[in-house]
């Protein structure tokens, strides 16, 4: 299968820079079966949604990963950092921008009086950073700044915009595990949580640690030799109970993002387990041709050309289906990616 299937073509006007109020965003939806396509607001949710329904929802909170530092040079050095490498939480594996300030042996200087020293570079430019005391999530809190996507445009090492802050972070957020946000979560506010639950639509949660990995560009030309890297999952005894009972009962899981889709695709294929929570780490990579077995119905944001999430949803809707949808949503200015607006695929 080629990557370059999955391509389109998009305006850079069209990439969203800042976020609307939340709840403000347009909605495409999309029959699957069919491919037609209408216009509505994200505040219309709980109206396209049928009682019944259980929308599974990914809690996770998004860290203040970005680091900002200076080299010996006093030049400024962006350390992003991916996962803790030791259980202290003072070694991380990280990337760096530009690669050059961060090479192996450098000393970095940031904020609060923290260094680190670039152990090793390994041949995808990933680092291995030693701190001189453990990053803490209160530490970040203090001096890491927002992970934004780079098509997110900010002066480097400027202080975090208010908005940043709030909106790059679901209102249900809990465990603070992720690089990137669940972005089709953005949209949700209280008030839309509460319609839905009034109108009989069930929620859950699952927490999956969102990697860098999600969002790494396909390269490669053939869309099967790309790799996603493995991302942590929970899924507690009572979502899994809800799941089942909704599906035995023939009610629809609604997915709200790719990351909730994944989650649910890579449980649903372990083998039955009685009782329990049940946590894993899951490289599942969906391609058109998937079998879904979990999710009836997906709620996610407009996707970066050439993409995973793009290859993803077209498994989800079909291919044509799909671009015909992007194309339709370009020709009538939507946003696209984190900040943009969203699609209804049912």
């Amino acid at each position: 299968m080629r990557t370059a299937l999955f391509d389109y073509a998009l305006p850079t006007g069209l990439i969203a820079q800042h976020p609307r109020a939340r709840g403000t965003s347009r909605l495409l939806t999309l029959d699957r079966a069919t491919g037609a396509v209408a216009h509505r607001r994200f505040a219309e949710l709980p109206d396209l949604l049928r009682p019944g329904d259980l929308l599974v929802r990914n809690d996770v909170r998004v860290r203040r990963t970005r680091l900002y530092g200076r080299d010996e040079r006093d030049r400024l050095v962006e350390i992003f950092l991916l996962r803790p490498a030791d259980d202290e939480r003072r070694r991380w594996v990280a990337l760096a921008k530009p690669g050059r300030r961060a090479k192996a042996g450098r000393t970095i200087q940031f904020d609060a009086g923290l260094a680190a020293t670039i152990l090793a570079v390994d041949e995808e430019a990933r680092r291995v950073v030693d701190f001189d005391r453990p990053i803490t999530d209160g530490l970040l809190e203090e001096i890491g700044h927002v992970p934004l996507p780079p098509y997110i445009r900010r002066p480097p090492g400027a202080p975090d915009e208010a908005e940043d802050r709030e909106r790059y972070q679901t209102v249900y957020a809990r465990e603070p595990l992720a690089v990137a946000a669940p972005t089709a979560g953005l949209h949700f506010t209280d008030e839309t949580l509460a319609s839905l639950a009034g109108r009989g639509v069930e929620i859950a949660d699952l927490t999956l640690a969102v990697g860098a990995g999600t969002f790494k560009p396909v390269t490669v030309e053939e869309v099967e030799r790309h790799r996603l890297e493995a991302e942590e999952v929970f899924v507690s005894a009572g979502t899994i109970a809800a799941i089942r009972t909704a599906r035995a009962e023939q009610r629809r899981v609604v997915a709200v993002g790719t990351t909730v889709t994944r989650a649910l695709e890579a449980w649903i294929r372990r083998p039955p387990e009685d009782r329990g929570d049940v946590r894993f780490s899951t490289d599942l990579f969906i391609t058109p041709g998937f079998e879904f077995r979990a999710v009836d119905a997906l709620l996610t944001n407009f996707h970066l050309p050439r993409s995973t999430l793009l290859m993803l949803v077209c498994a989800f809707a079909g291919r044509e289906n799909v671009l015909a949808a992007y194309g339709e949503a370009v020709r009538r200015e939507y946003l696209f990616y984190s900040y943009g607006d969203a699609m209804l695929v049912s």
